[in-house]
């Protein structure tokens, strides 16, 4: 089990690992249903893989303008600590969850990125920070003040499908998201950094002509 003193090369696992090969560990470890739902697409920031540790916000309808504007978004924000994946469901209403100021903020605070089950807006504005990834449905420009506003965080939540928990390990690409338990985090690290060295070894041996039948046979991967 990973402890919070046994610490992940986060950078390493982006160079190295992606989804899908987590997803493969999971499965193997026996936990099939690790993935997020088909529906989230990067919509602003660099593309390649983001890893991190899911820190978690339910953002809710609301019908007027809080007393304290943005204040659950500022309290979220601002405790953000190096590594975090903001983690946000925004499913409640079709507003605008988060964007420019939210992703410059998280940057400074050295959050890695953002997925969002809801709406994103500022694509270019992100896409200018060139470091910071934010998944969501799509993009609107309609603000969130007044329509939702962030009323827990730190708690499980479901996005996408799948309950994440506070500081589950997110691994995060083109093909979508795959969701660690935080106390399995480092073993099924470990494993996916091997199983990606196996099958840059098969794709390898696939490219100097070699039968898929054969790398299967030698590598049991596909």
């Amino acid at each position: 089990m990973t402890t919070a003193n046994e610490p992940i090369d986060l950078d390493d696992l982006s160079r190295t690992t992606y989804s899908a090969v987590f997803s493969d560990v999971c499965d193997a470890a026996g936990f099939r249903e690790q993935t997020l739902e088909p529906g989230l697409r990067l919509q602003a920031g660099r593309s390649g893989v983001l890893v991190g540790w899911a820190r978690t916000a339910v953002s809710r309808p609301v019908t007027q303008i809080p007393e304290r504007p943005y204040g659950g978004e500022i309290d979220f924000i601002d405790s953000l600590n190096p590594g975090d994946v903001a983690i946000v469901d925004c499913s409640g209403r079709p507003a605008a969850a988060w964007g420019e100021l939210f992703s410059t903020a998280s940057v400074g605070r050295g959050a890695r990125g953002a997925v969002i089950d809801g709406y994103v807006r500022d694509i270019d504005k992100i896409d200018a920070l060139g470091r910071f990834p934010v998944y969501g449905r799509g993009s609107r420009p309609t603000d969130s003040l007044g329509r939702v506003s962030i009323q827990e965080r730190d708690i499980p939540v479901c996005v996408y499908g799948h309950t994440i928990h506070p500081g589950d390990l997110v691994i995060c690409d083109r093909d979508g998201v795959t969701c660690v338990p935080r106390a399995f985090a480092l073993e099924i690290a470990e494993k996916a950094r091997e199983k990606a060295t196996t099958e840059n070894a098969a794709r390898e041996l696939l490219l100097q002509g070699g039968y898929l039948r054969d790398v299967w046979e030698k590598y049991r991967v596909l």
